[in-house]
């Protein structure tokens, strides 16, 4: 059975009026006890009960999957109540995945009977393997530790594997029962529950090794005999399920601690919301939580950890501050967490508070918290906060270097970033792999192409220049500072295995307007068997609209369909942008009409493309839309707006949203607005409007918006405010050509002879380049 790509379920009558993007938009209205849980987790909560339900009983549910038409479909339908589930990669939880998987393997099974793998040669069965593996255990190498298979054969070449749905149940006992008998003769356990505490360190010792399985079976032995295996034991198998991320498994260690009544211990139940957060299920980790009888600062930092890994930064705040309520103090690590959540909001508010009692607390000391202190500064946009920290650190190594070279970075200070490095090295501090990447980034921001080649030199000796991410930000910052040549040396040196290294170099094509190139590279990558990821896809789509290839930019939707990356959004928004650069607005709303989920980049995507092919009411219709679905138009989208207005003549409704974006929307207007008003009222001849409009603005008109005038003007002869604004882009840029240009085309409309004259002679006085002058010829 296979499994379409996965997310969030909804409970709503057939047929749904507007099937859900997503289980966050699932229009469900449960009852939950966990009052401290947040809207969203209510409903898949929810979702969670109605995938309970289906496993319940299957037979009660439509599978509806092979009649979809679009994704908007449900995937199934129950006969009776008539409630729906969808699957999506996205949002549905990995048990729904695992148990669907389960299921079908099931019916595999009960098909064809079980898999008989071919081993030298000949088909023999799993069961007699292991039967011959127990009759002499000599004749088999242990190869747990080194992986695939579990154990071979001495002499023949037979293997077998411990995990998985094949290996019959008494198999894992009996290995169980032969790691018992190894630590019995070892003399590390003796019977009884008095050396229970005994076991559960052999137990620890297993899972060390890898050995999970056998260690779980060993702890179910006991909760079988009514021995209390000890907490260490659970602890160990959770953390270690937890590193495999294997939900289904941590959830049977929990089971068995609820069994042997330890689920009130506050150390197992902060290591369950561990496992529950790093298995994916955050859900389940904040159940757990929840229901803990007492917590700690340990039980906080978990939960509030999980939310910041889930990247829900706002929710992770909001329990830190729940927690300060409860009189619980944050320690180090908390604080850390939480700074780490500050940045991801960004919420400088929250930040300079905790920095506030990190002070008193006297945690500015430590390196690691005064790494994060600057890295949240930076990302909140206060890099002189995030320096005079930096500054005032008794001790720093090269984490916090790589904090504050990266915050100079994403603010666009690659100057900054780079003199840093500079004293980084003087003071003999040795940069790492990161550092490298970084500052590799800092050169593209800037150009520097002459220190990145220095840069380059130093990753030579440094070693570093196999590390994946230095090699594909190597690639990046020659293709983006103009030396493609020197990029494609870069990635024909690098081993052509890992799908980053392919998409930087495609996307330096791609940056370079090579898109013939790029796409070409693309096929050699197939060619290669080098399967694309989700950046690739995104720049291969950038190079299908920089050429206009309709054909190839179809050709790479089949791709991306069949690869399953439909459903990401980035990929979904690159794919709206192509079809409308393209010119086929309709293939691009039916993209859009079939997202899953759609952010603000979705919305503005497909009006920008609606602009741009002059379907100014179409654009004007989206952003109502985009309104009545809840998403908030930001400063993007009123520029797209504003601008199919100009383009397709519409005045009073140009004038409206205008008015409108502040008053309804909170959007404040930048000089990008401007210019598209004095563009929509010098389009439609309102010159001495546009004027007066740009003389009341509350911020300074920048060179667009009086160009932007200039050529309203010369389109419809206004000579004297021609003039004016001529005057105004001399100020701001005294050589600029193409105002001499329409300016003596003013004159020349106007029978202004004279005037033509004097404009050559200013071009010429001013040093203006030759092929502007012959224009006026």
């Amino acid at each position: 059975m296979a499994m379409a790509a996965a997310a969030g379920g909804c409970c709503c009558l057939l047929p749904p009026p507007h099937p859900p993007y997503s289980s966050r938009r699932a229009g469900m209205a449960a009852e939950n006890s966990m009052t401290s849980i947040s809207e969203k987790q209510r409903k898949a909560a929810t979702t969670e009960q109605l995938w309970q339900q289906f496993f319940s009983d299957p037979s009660q549910w439509l599978d509806k999957r092979s009649d979809k038409k679009t994704k908007r479909f449900p995937d199934f339908t129950h006969k009776t109540s008539k409630k729906v589930l969808w699957i999506d990669n996205k949002f549905t939880s990995p048990w729904v995945h695992a148990s669907l998987a389960a299921m079908a393997q099931c019916q595999e099974e009960r098909h064809s009977g079980p898999s008989r793998p071919k081993i030298s040669g000949k088909v023999t069965s799993v069961e007699q393997l292991w039967q011959d593996f127990f009759s002499d255990p000599s004749q088999w190498w242990d190869t747990r530790f080194i992986k695939y298979p579990d154990f071979k054969h001495k002499s023949k070449r037979e293997g077998l594997w411990i995990e998985g749905w094949q290996t019959p149940s008494w198999v894992k006992a009996k290995m169980a029962n032969m790691a018992l008998g190894q630590i019995q003769s070892s003399g590390g356990l003796i019977s009884g529950v008095a050396n229970s505490f005994g076991y559960g360190d052999n137990v620890s010792q297993l899972c060390q090794e890898g050995r999970l399985t056998e260690a779980l079976y060993m702890v179910e032995l006991m909760v079988q005999q009514n021995t209390q295996a000890p907490i260490n034991a659970y602890s160990s198998l959770l953390k270690g399920f937890a590193r495999r991320k294997d939900l289904a498994e941590g959830k049977q260690v929990h089971a068995l601690v609820v069994q042997s009544g330890l689920d009130s211990d506050i150390f197992l139940g902060n290591t369950l919301v561990d496992m529950y957060a790093k298995c994916g299920s955050l859900l389940d980790a904040r159940k757990v939580f929840d229901l803990m009888p007492e917590h700690n600062v340990f039980s906080w930092t978990a939960i509030i950890s999980a939310y910041v890994d889930h990247g829900q930064g706002e929710e992770a705040i909001e329990l830190f501050q729940q927690m300060q309520q409860t009189g619980i103090t944050p320690d180090k690590v908390a604080c850390v967490v939480v700074l780490k959540a500050c940045a991801k909001v960004p919420a400088l508010k929250q930040g300079k508070q905790l920095h506030s009692h990190i002070l008193k607390s006297g945690f500015e000391s430590d390196v690691i918290v005064g790494s994060a202190l600057v890295d949240m500064y930076s990302k909140c946009g206060c890099i002189e906060h995030a320096r005079r920290v930096f500054n005032n650190m008794h001790e720093r190594n090269v984490v916090s270097w790589n904090a504050m070279i990266t915050g100079y970075t994403q603010q666009g200070l690659g100057k900054e970033a780079l003199a840093l490095y500079e004293q980084m090295k003087q003071e003999g501090v040795q940069p790492d792999n990161v550092t490298c990447a970084v500052l590799l980034n800092a050169c593209t921001s800037i150009a520097a192409l002459e220190q990145g080649m220095e840069l380059h030199s130093h990753i030579i000796k440094s070693g570093f220049e196999s590390d994946v991410f230095v090699g594909s930000a190597l690639i990046d910052m020659y293709a983006k500072c103009g030396s493609i040549e020197h990029a494609r040396q870069v990635f024909d040196k690098k081993t052509k295995q890992d799908v980053i290294v392919w998409s930087a170099m495609i996307g330096g094509y791609v940056q370079q307007g090579l898109g013939k190139e790029a796409l070409a590279l693309y096929e050699q990558m197939k060619q290669e068997d080098v399967q694309p990821n989700n950046v690739t896809y995104l720049v291969l789509l950038k190079a299908c609209a920089s050429i206009g290839s309709l054909e190839l930019g179809k050709q790479l939707h089949s791709h991306i369909i069949k690869s399953g990356y439909e459903t990401d959004v980035t990929v979904g928004n690159a794919l709206v942008d192509m079809y409308a650069k393209c010119g086929s607005i309709e293939l691009a709303g039916q993209v859009f009409n079939n997202m899953h989920e759609r952010s603000v980049v979705s919305w503005n995507a497909m009006i920008a493309g609606s602009a741009n092919q002059g379907f100014g009411k179409e654009a004007l219709t989206l952003l109502e839309q985009m309104k009545r679905e809840g998403m908030k138009p930001n400063e993007v989208t009123y520029v797209s707006v504003l601008s199919a207005c100009s383009h397709s003549g519409l005045l009073d409704e140009g004038r409206s949203v205008f008015d409108s974006m502040s008053k309804d929307d909170g959007v404040t207007p930048t000089v990008d607005h401007y210019a598209c008003m004095v563009d929509l009222l010098g389009r439609a001849g309102y010159l001495a409007e546009a004027e007066d409009f740009i003389n009341r603005m509350p911020i300074k008109p920048d060179l667009v918006v009086w160009t932007t005038l200039l050529s309203a003007a010369r389109n419809h002869g206004h000579v004297e405010i021609g003039r004016r604004a001529f005057d105004c882009v001399m100020n701001l840029e005294p050589e600029n050509a193409s105002a001499f240009v329409q300016l003596s085309n003013i004159y020349a409309a106007a029978n202004m002879g004279d005037e033509v004259a004097k404009i050559r002679k200013e071009m010429q006085d001013a040093g203006v380049e030759e092929n502007a002058c012959m224009q006026l010829d």
